[in-house]
């Protein structure tokens, strides 16, 4: 392997970026033109599994997988919780706030789960370990860049002047900001929640691409029932707009399914710790283009909360880097090990049996007397 070979996961996490910035500007437009967050999860994952199911069906054909009841279960809690929860608060707090605060505040993810796993005892915490000490630095710092976000916004940087034009479109503009900023820092924690889920859930049912397109189906059952109850207006069930039609069909296609495989594959050849290096890109790409396409004004707390979430980000994923890298050291000694004492020995054996199979004629005596009797 070598050339433009060791650079595809680098470039495919480029675009992944890409897309899901896209996805952030097509959701944010498509809700200021009156499109509702809840009808727009329902849809979105409506098309996801109508996308990802014949693909599944055509994988198990070859791959026999039993769905049993804890596996359902599993499947069942984590599609409520870090799809239908999930999604709703999201795209609710993306209407409420921003596109580019959407993405910023996704990079708690790996600081929300880290504080979850270890209060359920998964993640173990050394405070005379110099890694454990970046991860609690990381984790604090990104908690405090979200506060300094949500409500430190500070003097604009852009599009003041489109001041009036948001306060025509929202009634209260900074109770909205303030609440689309904690719904989105609760889909972080959802989403967390949903990562710490997949342990017990790949455990039960290995299945990846199965396991997927379960969730798929059960989240959009999830939603229409959700958004059956808190949506009072049956007209906001109909997608009139192309701009609407085209971000649903993006956003299951794209966003659920195709990228689903891009960052499996990233994640395989590369590792988790190399896909989340990648998420503050989308940040910056989203922030950039909101702003000129959306108009979307940038404010100097913001910004600053932003970066320290990004910094947060990098000193979490430090300390996940060397824990992986004194796992490593810690198991390599031991194959070396296994490997001294079986493998060596039965290349040995092999050797000297072959050593002395060579040695011998290659008909023995005995069958010499047997082909030529006296």
């Amino acid at each position: 392997m070598g050339g433009f070979d060791d650079f595809k996961p680098v470039v495919a996490m480029f675009g992944l970026q890409f897309t899901y910035a896209a996805l952030s500007l097509l959701a944010r437009a498509s809700l200021l033109q009156g499109l509702s967050p809840r009808v727009f999860v329902v849809y979105r994952q409506a098309a996801a599994t109508l996308f990802i199911s014949p693909v599944a069906f055509l994988w198990r054909k070859s791959h026999r997988t039993s769905l049993g009841l804890k596996s359902f279960s599993l499947i069942f809690l984590a599609s409520l919780i870090g799809v239908a929860i999930n999604q709703n608060i999201y795209f609710e707090g993306m209407y409420l706030a921003s596109s580019s605060m959407a993405s910023a505040t996704g990079n708690l993810v790996p600081a929300t789960t880290f504080l979850l796993a270890t209060a359920l005892g998964m993640e173990k915490v050394n405070v005379r370990s110099l890694r454990s000490i970046a991860k609690i630095l990381g984790t604090a710092i990104c908690v405090c860049g979200a506060i300094v976000m949500a409500l430190l916004r500070g003097p604009k940087l852009l599009n003041a002047e489109f001041h009036l034009l948001a306060n025509s479109i929202f009634a209260s503009e900074g109770d909205s900001w303030l609440l689309g900023c904690v719904l989105l820092i609760g889909s972080a924690c959802c989403w967390s929640i949903w990562l710490i889920l997949q342990v017990p859930m790949s455990a039960s049912h290995p299945d990846h691409l199965s396991l997927s397109a379960w969730m798929c189906f059960i989240s959009t059952i999830q939603c229409a029932v959700i958004t059956f109850f808190l949506e009072q207006d049956p007209e906001a069930w109909k997608i009139d707009s192309k701009l609407g039609i085209a971000t649903i069909l993006y956003a299951g296609i794209v966003g659920s399914g195709i990228s689903f495989f891009v960052q499996s594959w990233c994640i395989s050849q590369r590792g988790p710790l190399f896909s989340a290096m990648f998420n503050p890109l989308a940040t910056v790409i989203v922030t950039i283009l909101a702003a000129i396409f959306l108009h979307e004004e940038i404010y100097t707390g913001s910004l600053a909360g932003a970066i320290g979430v990004v910094a947060g980000l990098y000193l979490v994923l430090w300390g996940k880097a060397k824990d992986l890298v004194e796992i490593n050291e810690e198991t390599e000694p031991k194959l070396q090990i296994d490997y001294d004492h079986t493998v060596k020995p039965a290349v040995d054996e092999k050797l000297s049996s072959c050593k002395c199979d060579l040695s011998k004629p290659l008909l023995s005596d005995v069958s010499a007397d047997e082909t030529n009797p006296v």
